[in-house]
């Protein structure tokens, strides 16, 4: 396993982002969507396959992310997700 930097988790975490809006703006109308809470959960296992995935490529894994790190990424899904919950509700 691979130990990755800062700036590496920082530029998948910008890439996540990025995919997880450009789902819900393309998505979101293809979905049968009924709630905010269902959305909510809809993009929380996006957000968490993707970065799997993301870090599957690098040879490394969350589990293997340090606490700092691992604290980082919860915090910008939070953020991601509430971000697009807010634009679902208008």
């Amino acid at each position: 396993m691979t130990v990755l930097t800062e700036q590496t988790l920082n530029d998948i975490l910008k890439y996540l982002e990025k995919s997880i809006n450009g789902l819900a703006v393309e998505g979101l109308d293809n979905l049968e969507i009924n709630n905010e809470n269902e959305l909510k959960n809809f993009l929380e296992n996006q957000f968490d396959i993707r970065l799997e995935n993301l870090l599957i490529a690098k040879n490394s894994s969350i589990h293997h992310l340090e606490s700092g790190m691992k604290n980082t990424v919860i915090q910008k899904k939070d953020e991601i997700i509430k971000k697009i919950s807010k634009q679902f509700n208008n």
